[in-house]
């Protein structure tokens, strides 16, 4: 077992302007915790927030809170929050529901939009979710919405003039690779299509530029990079010009909250404007209370920043594995230049899901994806390079020596 306290700063780590963040992070004792874009580490005020928002916001002010503490508005509160990462101007977007959900929402709108065309073009290794909605919303609407799946590096080319909507994630879950967000959007438009870009990958990860990039609609997580918590509710964001061009309904799911005026209670629906309109159900406050708290952490953090330390620790993970010989053991799936990947790194070895379980045994936290790829993830606001050294140190020793053929690691729970 690693032992990870009191350690020896590495000397990247003391030029590091992002090293001081790494404190307001609960870091688990003896632990390198490279999986923060699964799940990210709970900081000190999202505890100290969410506590006083049970003692004292609904222990002691109860329902007086929705108007005392403006729980009312918080989904549109943390939702600009996020907006201040991924380059949306204040008022569009809003923090409610899960990723699936607001996908749905969002690509109900582009098709009613984009009501002459059926066609959602996306990457066979797009998140399997992201699909399952379009299949759904098929299932619904027929022959009004229907897939049509091309390799990743395809993408860009198979955008006709047939294609309603591009729906595509800008960080690949497996490998880690980004796609061109502008060069996407301007084919689109080209084309007459309507963009849909998923940001569970890069928000909170590396500089966004929705409005800069002409991005229609957007979804995501504030569970990975932005360490608000596990489930804690996602994210979309719509452009300027669709709120302000349509005054009908833009999504389906016609919810009190989303209402012009819910507490007037009329029995016929009528949305809101602007953003709210995406709102559904009543929010749940304990985790919105969980984001707004996370994304103060932001605050004052330059994204260039970030995206620079990203990209330091993941050429230094590859460096170091170099030294120790272990490419040719496990080569990289993800791209070679670091301009083409997210803030993750993943490895092909055919007991990849035995070496994740050794790693683990010795303190280093990575993730697993099948069917045979290793994933670290690296999250600039606590992870160090000196972590890194030891990380791969320990999965030197993990492949070198074969740890990972004992029985103990080829177990396999619930969630891999």
């Amino acid at each position: 077992m690693l032992t990870t306290q009191n350690s020896a700063k590495h000397s990247l780590d003391l030029s590091d302007p992002l090293a001081k963040l790494r404190n307001e992070f609960h870091i688990p004792a003896d632990t390198i915790y490279l999986d923060g874009n699964s799940l990210g580490l709970l900081s000190h005020g999202v505890q100290e927030r969410v506590a006083r928002t049970l003692q004292q916001e609904w222990g002691n002010d109860v329902i007086t809170s929705w108007n005392k503490h403006n729980w009312i508005n918080l989904p549109l509160i943390v939702g600009d929050k996020i907006g201040r990462l991924i380059g949306a101007p204040a008022g569009h977007t809003v923090c409610c529901d899960s990723t699936s959900i607001n996908l749905f929402k969002v690509l109900s709108a582009a098709l009613q939009i984009n009501h002459g065309r059926t066609e959602v073009l996306s990457t066979e290794d797009n998140f399997p979710t992201d699909l399952y909605m379009v299949q759904g919303l098929h299932k619904l609407l027929g022959e009004r919405c229907t897939l049509r799946l091309v390799p990743e590096n395809e993408l860009l080319d198979s955008i006709t003039s047939e294609t309603a909507v591009v729906l595509a994630t800008e960080v690949n879950f497996r490998t880690g690779r980004r796609l061109p967000l502008a060069e996407l959007s301007q084919k689109a438009r080209e084309q007459g299509a309507l963009s849909i870009i998923d940001l569970a990958h890069s928000a909170g990860a590396m500089p966004v530029a929705l409005l800069e990039n002409h991005i229609d609609f957007a979804v995501g997580c504030t569970y990975k990079y932005m360490n608000a918590g596990p489930g804690a509710p996602a994210f979309l964001y719509v452009a300027p010009r669709h709120l302000e061009e349509h005054s009908k309904p833009l999504q389906p799911l016609f919810g009190w909250l989303g209402h012009a005026e819910p507490f007037a209670f009329s029995v016929d629906y009528a949305p809101a404007q602007g953003i709210r309109q995406f709102i559904t159900g009543t929010p749940p406050i304990l985790a919105l209370a969980a984001v707004d708290a996370a994304l103060d952490i932001f605050e004052g953090v330059d994204m260039a920043d970030v995206r620079d330390k990203s990209v330091g620790l993941s050429k230094y993970w590859l460096e170091r594995m170099a030294a120790e010989g272990l490419l040719e053991h496990m080569p990289s799936i993800s791209p070679s230049d670091a301009a083409e990947r997210g803030s993750q790194l993943a490895f092909e070895h055919e007991h990849a899901f035995a070496i994740c379980q050794a790693l683990i045994a010795e303190g280093v936290i990575a993730d697993f994806r099948a069917p045979k790829y290793l994933r670290i993830g690296f999250s600039p606001l606590y992870n160090s390079y000196a972590e890194i050294e030891k990380a791969v140190a320990a999965l030197a020793v993990i492949v070198h020596e074969r740890h990972y053929q004992r029985a103990e690691f080829q177990q396999r729970g619930a969630v891999t």
